[in-house]
C-alpha cells in the first residue's frame, strides 16, 4: 500500500532526512537529499525539497513508478556529475527518456555527447542490418519580381535543383541518428526531420538549395528549405574537452552522399551495391549498404 505524503511544503520537508530511501520500479535505492537535489529544477529536485508531495511504500521508501535499473545511472551522474556506463550499454534510448522525465538537463546533455563519441555499432545492433538509398533532382525553372523600388519591380527568373532522398533502413536506430546528424534550414531556423511513418523505417529528404542570384525573401516564399549536416568537433579550453555541433550546408546530391557513408560507415555498415556505376559512387542513382 501506498501512503501520499501532505502536499503541505512544511510537512513534506519535515518527513525527508538523510539517509533517504527510494522505491524505483521495485528497486531499492539509499542516498542523501543533497544528492537528490543536485539538479534543483528537476523533478528530484522539486520531490525533495518539498515543492511536489512524494508517495511511499509500506516499508516507508519514497516510491518512484519509473524504471528502477536505469535510476542507478542517473543516481551515479547526480553523485559524481560524470556519466559512467559500462561497454556495450544497450539502454540508452531508454536512459534519455528517463533523464527527460526527471527533467535532468546536464544528463541531457551528457547522454547526447555520450551518443556522438560512441558509434551505433559500439551500443548494440543487429548484423546484417541493410540500408537502401534512392537519390533523386530536379530542375526547376523559377520566376519572381525583383522589387527595386515602389512600383519599381523587375521580372527575374533562375533555375534551382530540388533534391529528394528515399531512405530505407532495417535498423531503426541508425534512422534516428540521421534525424539527429542531419537538419533542414528554414526561415524560422534549424528543424530535425522525420520518419515518413512511426511503424515504417523509411526516412524521406527533401531540400532546396539557395542559388545566390535568388533573394532570401524569395526563397522563404517558395517554402523552400535547405539541408544541412551537424559534426562534432572537440575543442580544448582550460584541459576541458568541449563538443561543439556545428551545421554544414548541403549543395548537392554528391555531398549527402559523402556524409552518409560518413555515418554509415562509421556504424559498421560497408557498400554492397552502387547503381549505375560502382566506380562513381558519389555520383549514385541507388545504393545499398550491409551491416557487418
Amino acid at each position: 500500500m501506498l501512503n501520499l505524503n501532505s502536499p503541505d511544503d512544511n510537512s513534506n520537508r519535515n518527513s525527508l532526512q538523510d539517509p533517504v530511501s527510494l522505491n524505483v520500479g521495485g528497486e531499492i535505492y539509499t542516498t542523501t537529499l543533497d544528492t537528490l537535489t543536485r539538479c534543483r529544477d528537476s523533478m528530484l529536485g522539486a520531490m525533495f525539497t518539498g515543492q511536489i508531495p512524494v508517495l511511499r511504500d509500506n516499508r516507508g521508501n519514497v516510491f518512484i513508478d519509473r524504471d528502477g535499473k536505469v535510476f542507478r545511472y542517473i543516481l551515479n551522474y547526480l553523485r559524481s556529475s560524470s556519466l559512467d556506463l559500462p561497454d556495450g550499454f544497450s539502454e540508452l534510448t531508454l536512459l534519455r527518456r528517463e533523464a527527460d522525465f526527471f527533467q535532468i538537463r546536464p544528463l541531457l546533455e551528457e547522454i547526447r555527447h555520450y551518443e556522438a563519441s560512441v558509434p551505433l555499432s559500439l551500443r548494440g545492433g543487429p548484423l546484417g542490418a541493410m540500408i537502401m538509398v534512392n537519390v533523386d533532382s530536379k530542375v526547376r525553372v523559377l520566376h519572381f519580381n525583383l522589387r527595386h523600388g515602389p512600383e519599381n519591380y523587375e521580372l527575374r527568373t533562375c533555375s534551382v535543383r530540388a533534391f529528394t532522398v528515399d531512405l530505407f533502413c532495417t535498423w531503426r536506430a541508425f534512422l534516428t541518428l540521421l534525424c539527429e546528424r542531419f537538419s533542414y534550414r528554414t526561415s524560422q531556423g534549424l528543424t530535425s526531420p522525420h520518419l515518413c511513418n512511426p511503424r515504417q523505417n523509411r526516412l524521406k529528404l527533401e531540400w532546396v538549395p539557395r542559388p545566390d542570384e535568388l533573394p532570401q525573401d524569395q526563397y522563404d516564399k517558395q517554402r523552400y528549405r535547405g539541408l544541412t549536416v551537424s559534426n562534432p568537433e572537440v575543442t580544448q579550453s582550460d584541459g576541458i574537452m568541449n563538443m561543439q555541433w556545428s551545421p554544414c550546408e548541403i549543395t548537392d546530391m554528391q555531398g549527402f552522399v559523402e556524409e552518409l557513408l560518413k555515418v554509415s560507415l562509421a556504424e559498421g555498415f560497408k557498400v554492397d551495391l552502387v547503381l549505375p556505376d560502382p566506380a562513381e559512387i558519389l555520383n549514385c542513382t541507388s545504393l545499398r549498404l550491409i551491416k557487418c
